[in-house]
């Protein structure tokens, strides 16, 4: 029979919900690619002492206009990625704003549906990446329904207001450091999610830089380099922790 002492604490139940804008855009401001299974990993994989119910990215989507077929065709193959590699994903059509621009806020449908699957799914521990302070009175609610509340973000784009409603920050900036560099001379990914985009005449003919498409696969190994010349990263200090 085993001694009353020795069982061990359950693991908490985390529900990751995904600024696909916020977050990429602060990765391409640090002159990388997004590199998915490597965030899904650091923020709740099996060396974190949690269990992921669903990690959730919430991404727009260019107008369905032929000017922006292009783009718009490249962010449903990243889509189908994400959803290929166990990601749940919720898409917008954005709608075409100023000249060359178009907007695609999710920041409504992911406040929803953290409220709705935190019923739903009952984790224990819900993360937020994102740096917008629209988001702090989502993670005060949250927290009123008994659950811990974190926001992962680097800690130059997190507002002091979602910084102080949430339990807990997860500083990204040391994890984005070991994503693979861009080329400072590609145009980057046009923001999809509640930000101004921009057309695809205004970024010109060269290729997009898209680390997403085809991702090598991640070990949980950490005492070896990742393959394809993707380096491993050291677990956040929080891990585990409830």
């Amino acid at each position: 029979m085993q001694k009353k002492d020795s069982i061990p604490s359950p693991r908490s139940k985390v529900l990751v919900l995904v600024d696909e804008s916020n977050v990429s855009s602060s990765v391409r401001t640090a002159g990388r690619g997004l590199d998915w299974l490597k965030l899904r990993d650091f923020l709740a994989g099996p060396n974190t002492g949690r269990d992921l119910i669903e990690m959730v990215v919430y991404a727009g989507l260019p107008p369905a206009i032929p000017t922006w077929q292009e783009e718009r065709d490249k962010k449903n193959k990243f889509v189908h990625w994400l959803r290929s590699n166990g990601f749940m994903v919720v898409t917008k059509d954005g709608a075409s704003a100023e000249e060359g621009h178009y907007k695609a806020n999710v920041d409504v449908m992911m406040a929803i549906d953290a409220l709705e699957l935190s019923i739903e799914m009952r984790p224990n521990v819900v993360i937020l990446v994102t740096g917008d302070a629209d988001f702090a009175y989502l993670a005060i609610k949250l927290r009123r329904h008994g659950i811990r509340v974190e926001v992962a973000s680097v800690a130059a784009n997190l507002g002091h207001i979602l910084r102080s409603a949430a339990n807990d920050v997860i500083d990204l900036t040391a994890l984005f450091r070991t994503f693979e560099m861009i080329n400072a001379r590609e145009p980057a990914r046009a923001p999809a999610s509640g930000h101004a985009a921009r057309s695809p005449a205004r970024v010109g003919e060269a290729r997009v830089a898209n680390v997403q498409d085809a991702p090598a696969e991640i070990s949980h190994d950490r005492t070896h380099q990742q393959r394809r010349r993707r380096p491993r990263f050291r677990s956040k200090q929080s891990a585990g922790r409830v």
